[in-house]
Parts: structure tokens; C-alpha cells; sequence
């Protein structure tokens, strides 16, 4: 299955959660080779990368992230698939903290980050994007 973009199902879902707490995205990332922004874009002919889309959706959507309370709290490659789909490989995953749900849910209304996400759905092949509530740990 191949996604980019959350159905409505899914944020129906994601909305039906208790929404007054931190939660925790872990994204996990697949890039096209080259990006592919609409017809009309200016980006549209470019020879962009995936990866250079993703940096540029990344920088646009800086501030609204910053706004939403949000803190990346680790990145990495991902190298090897030691339990799972082997067929699945991914370019970057990281893990995205909010203060709260509705934190995030007013970040995806913000007019700048719904502006941003142009580059994001250019770059993206496939991706995972799973909401995380906090837990305590065992003893």
C-alpha cells in the first residue's frame, strides 16, 4: 500500500482520540527520484530531487511547526528491517513531538503549512505517519 497523504477515515480516527495530551508522530519516509510538483507549479519542469522537495516542504513548514508547540526529537536513516516487510524501505524517519492533538490538527490547518505541503506530496513516494500517546513506564 502505498500512502501520502491520511484518508478521511484516518483523520476521522486521529479526531476521535482523546486530543488534550502530548503525542509523539513517528514519520517514516520514501522519496520519488525526482520530484513531482502539478503542472503550473514553478518546480514543475525542475530536475528536483525527492529528497531536495522534502527539504523545501521542510523549511516551509518550519514556522508553522514552531507555532503548533512542535520539536523533532531524533532523526535518522533508516538502514535495515529486522522484523517486517522487507519490501518496505524507507529514506529518513524521525519522530515529531506536539503538545497536544490539537496542537497538531491546527498545525494542518495553518494557511502557511497547507501552503507548504505542495513540497511534501512532490517528494513523497510513500510514507507512514503514526500518532503515538504517551505511556508510563513499567517499573
Amino acid at each position: 500500500m502505498v500512502a501520502v497523504d491520511p484518508t478521511r477515515e484516518a483523520m476521522a480516527a486521529f479526531a476521535a482520540l482523546p486530543q488534550d495530551q502530548p503525542i509523539a508522530m513517528i514519520n517514516l519516509l520514501r522519496f520519488r527520484a525526482r520530484a513531482d510538483y502539478p503542472a503550473g507549479h514553478p518546480l514543475h519542469a525542475a530536475e528536483t530531487s525527492g529528497a531536495e522537495a522534502y527539504a523545501a516542504y521542510g523549511r516551509a513548514a518550519a514556522a508553522p511547526f514552531a507555532r503548533a508547540g512542535g520539536s523533532q526529537v531524533w532523526l535518522g536513516r533508516p538502514t535495515s528491517t529486522l522484523i517486517g516487510p522487507t519490501d518496505e524501505q524507507w529514506d529518513l524517519a524521525f519522530i515529531a513531538e506536539y503538545p497536544s492533538a490539537t496542537a497538531f490538527l491546527a498545525m494542518l490547518r495553518d494557511e502557511d503549512y497547507r501552503a507548504a505541503v505542495i513540497h511534501r506530496q512532490a517528494a513523497v513516494l510513500d510514507s507512514r505517519l503514526i500518532r503515538c500517546d504517551p505511556m508510563q513506564r513499567p517499573a
